[in-house]
């Protein structure tokens, strides 16, 4: 039995998820778009904050412990709403993964290159 894609399987699922909830990101005028993005982007702070807590950053207190599962689930969270956030902007997983190629190239270039200075150009292909 052949494995499904599992990006694209993401991808239909966070669809059917944020329908459920009520939010179409097919049709969104520029508006609801702004709102969605900003949305998506202040729920990806939080959960970035909840990620943090996961791990032990306070270095002065001596009572805390790594939660690696807590981490593991907040990993998760963040890809529901970086998944929404490229639904509302129009994005297929196909489109995610090419651009996500284009912009590794683009990485290992600045590297190759010892990346002393930004190039604003560099990607706007992708």
């Amino acid at each position: 039995m052949e494995k499904p894609d599992q990006l694209r399987e993401l991808f239909r699922m966070q669809r059917a998820l944020n329908e459920r909830i009520g939010v179409r990101t097919d049709a969104m005028s520029s508006e609801e778009q702004i709102k969605w993005v900003l949305n998506y982007c202040r729920a990806m702070s939080q959960e970035m904050a909840e990620l943090t807590d996961s791990v032990p950053w306070k270095w002065w207190a001596k009572y805390q412990q790594f939660d690696v599962q807590n981490a593991r689930v907040e990993v998760v969270d963040l890809f529901h709403f970086l998944i929404s956030t490229a639904q509302v902007l129009g994005m297929s997983a196909d489109d995610v993964f090419n651009a996500y190629t284009k912009k590794n190239e683009v990485n290992l270039k600045r590297q190759d290159s010892g990346y002393t200075q930004k190039d604003q150009d560099d990607s706007k292909h992708i």
